[in-house]
């Protein structure tokens, strides 16, 4: 997978252009991380803000949509192709204008391209 790719839908996820996915659950390959809070692809970089409720101390986490592999539209789930430990350990999301920091931005695309690349 090439870095651009992590930050598109693989065709086969069952995206559809324009799908809003706000208030889908998200469900990693050992359980559920939370729920999309929002959805953005600021300059092509597309990624979803999942607020993991008290999981991980009530805190956001920001991943590119390049790992997802499913979506179910009729029961309302995102999978993702990492576990849980693996998004716990991603790097920190602190605030919204992250999601525009190109740094910021390169580091998490980095770390979930390692994890795409060795599944």
């Amino acid at each position: 997978m090439t870095t651009d790719r992590i930050w598109t839908y693989a065709p086969d996820s069952g995206y559809v252009e324009g799908q809003d996915l706000t208030g889908f659950g998200v469900v990693a390959s050992d359980g559920t991380i939370g729920q999309v809070d929002r959805q953005a692809a600021p300059e092509g970089l597309a990624h979803l803000v999942v607020d993991t409720g008290v999981w991980v101390f009530g805190r956001s986490v920001l991943v590119p949509v390049g790992v997802v592999t499913r979506i179910d539209t009729e029961g309302r789930r995102v999978t993702v192709a990492c576990t849980r430990s693996e998004v716990k350990a991603a790097p920190r999301f602190r605030t919204d204008s992250e999601t525009r920091d190109r740094a910021y931005l390169s580091e998490v695309g980095a770390y979930f391209l390692r994890l795409t690349a060795t599944a």
